[in-house]
């Protein structure tokens, strides 16, 4: 049974339109009887709609006869860390105000496809009832407390600014950074309900480069508006994507293997090759980095979009942890030095809307000749978004110009055969 309501980020929609209560009810019901029962820890970010759909949720884990634990806003992470038997998160990750969704946690990790698709056999489900609900009020700290034991280091004379994209680290993003000693400079720690990831974040990097280069700071850190994904700009303002905070994570922490999604830059297989170290690519998704991380027994992994793995001492990735990783693997270097290890090949991308997601046929044949033909030198990657109706193209060249060539053209042709 193909997933209807599940994407590559659990449950995701504008709220009152195709995210209702109801909807979410259900899926607490369904997630919480999939599990047998249990404890099922509640996470929420700081969206206005949090608190009602936290409640919604909450309603359907007593009413399968769980126990649901709110931990009021807690960063995405803070949940699979802590959760006895099941995590849920309300949050819709890096999206507009407008959005919000439900994330599952198991083990540690969100849910496979298969396991989803069973939640979704159970939406409609009847429910037994002789459930409770209960509050967790020191969950977020607990979670600090994990995160700065373990992933911390001395950063005194360290000069950084935090970007919190008033979401889920508006308190404790901050307060990590200045509890390892360094001179914070928040921002984006003022959360409404309604300006979460707005004109701030990971996702709107340029007001995070005005404050390092306006203040002279040695680098800035971005999260998400639910603090799994997280970006960095160094001393220059030049943005630091994922796949150079994994290469210089991946040589400072002495790995020999390293997971990441199709969309890695061509330039981090070609450094992670010359220091002999594996890599195992993946579908876009970071539960997928984190199952293949699982799988093979490794311990990084990450996503070009900011999601980073490290599993040295926790369960999933985590924006907080990957930036106090980041602040620690510098070893008195600037941040552009220690991203300059990594060679970086111009990428274009376009989104085309599309009626269908049938990528087949001449569209097929057009990608698999190009990649024939640029061998080493680049590729082309066509894919359905998991999250929108889109689909998205990705090229990759030695050369900008022939990058953008090859994105236009092939978006030219998804557009012909599919728009």
């Amino acid at each position: 049974m193909a997933r209807r309501y599940f994407g590559t980020d659990g449950v995701r929609g504008i709220v009152g339109v195709d995210l209702t209560t109801e909807l979410v009810e259900r899926i607490g019901k369904a997630a919480t009887l999939w599990a047998g029962g249990g404890r099922v820890l509640v996470g929420r970010d700081t969206r206005g709609s949090g608190p009602e759909l936290e409640s919604a949720v909450a309603r359907g884990i007593a009413s399968a006869g769980g126990v649901a634990v709110l931990g009021g806003v807690l960063p995405t992470p803070a949940v699979p860390l802590l959760a006895d038997d099941l995590g849920a998160v309300v949050s819709a990750s890096h999206n507009p105000p407008e959005y919000n969704g439900v994330k599952l946690f198991r083990g540690g990790g969100k849910l496979v496809d298969e396991q989803e698709e069973e939640v979704e056999r159970l939406l409609d489900a009847p429910a037994p009832g002789g459930g409770s609900i209960e509050h967790l009020d020191d969950a977020g700290e607990r979670y600090f407390a994990h995160v700065v034991e373990r992933f911390g280091s001395d950063l005194s004379g360290l000069r950084i600014g935090v970007d919190c994209a008033n979401g889920a680290f508006s308190t404790l993003g901050p307060r990590a950074f200045e509890h390892s000693g360094a001179d914070v400079h928040p921002i984006g720690v003022d959360p409404d309900g309604s300006n979460i990831n707005l004109g701030c974040g990971a996702t709107d990097l340029a007001s995070l480069q005005e404050l390092v280069t306006s203040q002279g700071l040695d680098l800035g850190v971005a999260f998400d508006g639910d603090g799994d994904r997280m970006l960095a700009v160094d001393e220059r303002g030049d943005v630091v994507d994922g796949d150079q905070i994994v290469a210089i994570l991946a040589l400072a922490l002495d790995v020999d293997l390293v997971a990441v999604t199709v969309m890695a830059n061509l330039g981090l297989h070609r450094l992670l090759a010359e220091h002999g170290i594996e890599v195992v690519t993946t579908p876009v998704g970071d539960r997928y980095v984190l199952e293949a991380l699982k799988r093979e027994g490794g311990l990084l992994g990450g996503e070009q979009s900011g999601h980073l793995i490290w599993l040295g001492g926790h369960v999933t990735g985590d924006g907080l942890a990957a930036a106090l990783l980041l602040c620690g693997a510098l070893r008195g270097r600037t941040l552009s030095e220690a991203a300059a290890v990594m060679p970086r090949y111009p990428q274009a991308r376009r989104n085309v809307s599309v009626s269908r997601f049938d990528v087949s046929g001449p569209v097929l044949a057009e990608v698999d000749r190009l990649n024939a033909e640029l061998g080493e030198h680049g590729r082309v990657l066509v894919r359905p978004s998991g999250t929108e109706p889109v689909i998205r193209v990705l090229a990759e060249a030695e050369n900008v110009e022939d990058a953008e060539r090859l994105c236009a053209s092939i978006a030219a042709l998804v557009e012909r055969e599919l728009g």
